[in-house]
């Protein structure tokens, strides 16, 4: 189905002036159908506006940002169109897709599979770069020249990735406690074996401590990481540090004491990621 053909509205909420949406449409890079929701702030009646995409992590759907972060209102006051999609293909009859919660259902790495069973469906890099959206620019008022993209953990890595591969696309770009280093932790080694194959020469074009060494931005990065976050040894957020300090790539990296890997967090320094956003975007 092209993307001229609507999305499918689920349900939609009033909120902080604007709505809350919950879609659904059958994915080409997917083969099947995907979710997605949409924060449409109130000047979006008026006129276009910036959109920001936020990648959520491991288990979450397109619910779990727009439920839990409390960034509707600030996406309100700043004038931005939020876009959350889901992290995975959804029941696409392979075996073992939801034997694991860090593999398969739920926990599809932003990455584009080339390893069977994987490779017909699990395509969510092209998904979210390309498929989404062309979508979203058809059918809402978006500014499609201005687009930023943020993310938390395995989306954290995954708005990285996407920012760094597609510099002319995304303007701005900031995570949660990122998976930086995909290469070197157990999460991304798992995932990267199974979609990507066994050689890891095939896994540097999504590892954000390995693109930022040969495709450096000029655009301030920032990044949000507890000190009290369980998983700080999967995410290795000084590993993405060290690379940027060797290509100059600006970066903002903020180690907050005493927060861990939760929404508790992500919903305590939510503004500052729309303001840094917007501030961009808006230029």
């Amino acid at each position: 189905m092209s993307v001229s053909t609507p999305p499918k509205l689920l349900g939609q909420h009033t909120c902080f002036g604007g709505t809350v949406g919950f879609y659904s449409h059958p994915s080409q890079a997917c083969q099947g159908e995907m979710k997605f929701s949409v924060y449409q702030p109130p000047q979006a009646k008026a006129e276009l506006v910036p959109v920001l995409y936020f990648l959520s992590g491991l288990t979450c759907t397109e619910e779990n940002f727009m439920a839990k972060a409390g960034a509707q209102q600030f996406a309100a006051k700043h004038g931005l169109l939020l876009v959350a999609p889901d992290t995975s293909p959804r029941r696409a009859n392979i075996p073992g897709e939801a034997d694991d919660w860090d593999f398969g259902t739920g926990a599809g790495f932003y990455v584009d599979a080339t390893t069977e069973p994987w490779r017909s469906h699990y395509r969510m890099y092209s998904y979210v770069v390309d498929e989404l959206p062309a979508l979203i620019a058809a059918h809402f008022p978006v500014q499609q020249d201005r687009q930023g993209v943020f993310g938390h953990s395995m989306g954290g890595h995954g708005a990285l990735v996407c920012a760094l591969r597609n510099g002319d696309r995304y303007l701005s770009v900031s995570a949660f406690a990122p998976i930086t280093a995909p290469m070197q932790c157990p999460w991304g080694q798992k995932a990267f074996t199974n979609y990507l194959g066994a050689d890891p020469k095939t896994w540097r074009d999504y590892d954000a401590s390995e693109l930022v060494l040969t495709a450096p931005s000029n655009r301030p990065i920032l990044i949000d990481q507890g000190t009290a976050d369980p998983f700080l040894e999967q995410l290795l957020p000084h590993v993405f540090e060290q690379a940027c300090a060797k290509v100059g790539q600006p970066l903002i990296l903020r180690m907050q004491a005493e927060y861990d890997h939760g929404y508790y967090f992500i919903s305590t320094f939510i503004e500052d990621h729309i303001r840094h956003h917007a501030d961009i975007l808006w230029k």
